[in-house]
This record gives C-alpha cells, sequence and structure tokens, in this order.
C-alpha cells in the first residue's frame, strides 16, 4: 500500500527542518541590518587633482563635505574644476560600494549584489 502525503524528503530542507531554516534566515536577516546600519555610519573621504578637491560621503551615499582649494578656482576653466568635482566624488562613491560589497558580499545570497 502506498504511503499517504507528498514527496519523500518533503517537509525538511537538506537535512534542515523549515523552523531551522526560518530561524537561519531571520538571524541572516538581522546581520544583515547591522552590517547596513554599520555601513551608514561610516564616512568615506577622497581627493582629485593632488589634493585640490576633497569629498567626503557618508555609507548611505550621502554627501557630507566638499573643500576646494581656493588657488584652483580659475573662472577661465570652469570645466576643470568640474572633472574634478564628478571626479572625486565618483571615487568616494565607489568606496562606499566596495565597502558595501565586502560587507554584504559575505551572506552570499543570490541576487542580491
Amino acid at each position: 500500500m502506498a504511503k499517504r502525503g507528498g514527496f519523500p524528503g518533503m517537509g525538511s530542507f537538506g537535512g534542515m527542518n523549515i523552523n531551522q531554516l526560518m530561524k537561519e534566515a531571520k538571524k541572516m536577516q538581522t546581520d544583515m541590518e547591522k552590517s547596513q546600519e554599520e555601513l551608514a555610519a561610516k564616512e568615506f573621504e577622497a581627493t582629485s587633482g593632488g589634493g585640490a578637491v576633497y569629498a567626503k560621503v557618508s555609507g548611505s551615499k550621502e554627501i557630507k563635505e566638499i573643500k576646494i582649494k581656493p588657488e584652483v578656482v580659475d573662472p577661465e576653466d570652469v570645466e576643470m574644476l568640474q572633472d574634478l568635482i564628478i571626479s572625486c566624488l565618483n571615487e568616494a562613491l565607489r568606496k562606499v560600494d566596495s565597502e558595501q560589497a565586502a560587507s554584504l558580499g559575505k551572506y552570499n545570497i543570490p541576487g542580491l549584489m
């Protein structure tokens, strides 16, 4: 006589019961939230033009500070200053992305990053 109920092995995932799986998922979620909060609290700095432009951004990608050395401000060459600012901010944001990848990459969840 056939056994009643579903397929063999259903109710457990590779030897782990559903309750244990849910516990692990909840812990992972808590750990990820903590990692995201820690990242948001960090600040990242970058410079361009040999230190002519300085930028500081938060881990949540909010611009906190920009400093421009006065000798770089040339009304005849505004484009150069704009390029230095863009370069500096992009470098600071790349640092945030790199830290985020390192921080959240340890969770190894497909499709997350």
